[in-house]
């Protein structure tokens, strides 16, 4: 006897994940929905992940609509006992399309990735600030030029401690890790960049509208991976002005381990 029901269970279940994942949004954890960029270069990972998406889409509904109709119409109980449906193995032409055009699709996508990615992922040289991130075991460190340092621990109690930068200035990135590769991602603003041991990898981001956008990091790193949150705030050139003066009282203040 056949399992009945089982193909509507299926979809059930795939609804419900996909409602259960929609809603991950929170600490230590970010939606799967892309949000609105607010950052040029995150603006270009967006465009490229919609110029990516829709022909996938177009072309996964038309080979699964070939598909059913392949089953639906040459089905067995609907055909003639020893029916053969028609053949096309050899058919120069449709071979060749068939294999031209996914080459083609590959091709575009191959160069647009790599054409964006060398663009958003390449040490710039006209920045108005740096910032140096380093990953660890399990949280951020962010280095100021104006000479401070910013400590993000990793946890799920709260949030942690953001990294604040100020509007309309074009901030440069630099990533290491001091352990093992972690991975900075906040997608408002940036794809996923590398904190590696050892090597420096570059990126940048440039806002112009205050708020704040959390991240994570997106390389398993270890048991507290899911505690490394990230939050970037964006200040009033003002409101900066004014956190880096407590910050540096606040570095000031602290007595160093010799004393």
């Amino acid at each position: 006897m056949k399992p009945r029901g089982r193909l509507p269970l299926t979809i059930l279940g795939l609804v419900a994940a996909a409602f259960l994942l929609s809603s991950c949004e929170g600490l230590g954890g970010i939606s799967p929905i892309f949000p609105t960029p607010v950052s040029p270069n995150g603006q270009d990972i967006y465009n490229l992940y919609i110029a990516i998406s829709i022909p996938a889409i177009i072309i996964f509904i038309g080979v699964e609509a070939a598909l059913l109709w392949v089953v639906l119409r040459f089905r067995r109980s609907k055909q003639p006992v020893g029916y053969v449906p028609p053949q096309i193995h050899g058919h120069n032409g449709l071979e060749f399309t068939w294999t031209i055009i996914p080459l083609i699709v590959v091709v575009v996508i191959a160069g647009y990735s790599f054409l964006t990615l060398n663009k958003d992922f390449v040490p710039i040289t006209n920045e108005d600030m740096n910032i140096s991130v380093t990953g660890h075991q399990f949280g951020w460190t962010y280095s100021y030029t104006e000479g401070f340092t910013v400590h993000q621990e990793g946890t799920l109690a709260g949030d942690v401690t953001p990294m604040e930068v100020p509007i309309h200035k074009l901030v440069r990135l630099s990533f290491e890790g001091t352990d093992v590769i972690h991975s900075w991602w906040v997608p408002a603003i940036s794809g996923k960049t590398d904190a590696v041991p050892g090597y420096t990898n570059y990126a940048w981001l440039k806002i112009d509208q205050v708020g704040t956008w959390r991240g994570e990091c997106a390389e398993l790193c270890g048991a507290g991976h899911s505690t490394m949150q990230i939050i970037v705030k964006a200040v009033s050139q003002q409101d900066y002005d004014a956190w880096v003066q407590q910050q540096l009282a606040a570095a000031q203040a602290t007595p160093s381990p010799s004393t």
